[in-house]
């Protein structure tokens, strides 16, 4: 039976993405402006989704951090990506002593705790940032990517069309620009977005820990990590609408995922 496009997930998406890139246009109020007078406010008519304890109102926060948290997950996607393809390439294409030495490497890294691998990266490396956590969650998270990347090229490398450009002088590049990246691309479509959506959920997990962003720069994690206050306080808004909106986030990724996964295998079980 085929599985249907998830449409629905696809437009609430599209919904949330451009919201968040449209933030300007969506808040109501400023959201690093400290209402005082006005914190653990419940939703209300002057506060769609209530205001935190520090009286920042939550609408306009959910659509300035959910654009960093979304700016996260794609630029590591990004970095993880460019990552995986290119050592992926380098040991499907390598000799069999390099393309071993390589693969035990990455297995090395893989089996080491994604979260603990982070927090030691990002200890190393010091600082704290959008672009340098997005970094941190790039470089910690192409491992499985590229043992997809690393079957597809052993796949490609012996074919006509390969052969011939070597023959005719082509560098490793050139071959892979031309006739290998165009080739594995939608094999590891699934798994781009899919690393979309565990950057979000590393980022997250990172902020409500209190290691993530540094304070005063919202996202969807950070404001997840005032829960204890919000428990305390029994202001259920501040769990439940940000949660509602990461959750819905990553639902809508996976389902999309999924979708690619299986179209993906459908059409290899085919050939």
């Amino acid at each position: 039976m085929q599985r249907k496009f998830p449409r629905f997930s696809l437009l609430l998406l599209a919904m949330i993405l451009a919201g968040c890139l449209a933030c300007e246009c969506m808040m109501t109020k400023d959201p690093v402006y400290m209402d005082l007078a006005n914190s653990n406010a419940a939703p209300s008519r002057a506060f769609l989704f209530g205001t935190d304890a520090m009286g920042r109102d939550i609408f306009s926060m959910i659509w300035y951090g959910g654009r960093i948290s979304l700016l996260i997950g794609f630029l590591a996607t990004l970095i993880s990506t460019v990552a995986a393809v290119l050592v992926g390439s380098i040991s499907g294409y390598a000799p069999s002593w390099a393309d071993g030495m390589i693969m035990r490497t990455t297995d090395i890294v893989l089996s080491i705790p994604s979260l603990l691998l982070t927090v030691f990266l990002q200890a190393a490396i010091g600082g704290e940032g959008v672009y340098r956590l997005a970094v941190v969650i790039g470089l910690t998270s192409w491992m499985s990517m590229a043992k997809v990347v690393r079957t597809e090229v052993l796949q490609l490398k012996n074919t006509d069309y390969v052969l011939a450009a070597r023959c005719l002088g082509g560098g490793f590049f050139h071959i892979l620009r031309r006739h290998l990246a165009p080739n594995f691309a939608a094999s590891i479509l699934f798994m781009v977005v899919m690393n979309v959506r565990n950057a979000i959920v590393a980022e997250s997990t990172l902020s409500f820990m209190g290691i993530g962003l540094p304070v005063g720069v919202i996202s969807w994690g950070s404001m997840l990590s005032l829960s204890e206050n919000a428990l305390l306080s029994r202001s259920w808004w501040m769990i439940l609408i940000p949660g509602a909106f990461l959750v819905t986030t990553l639902l809508c990724l996976t389902n999309l995922g999924n979708y690619m996964r299986k179209s993906i295998n459908k059409r290899h079980s085919n050939l």
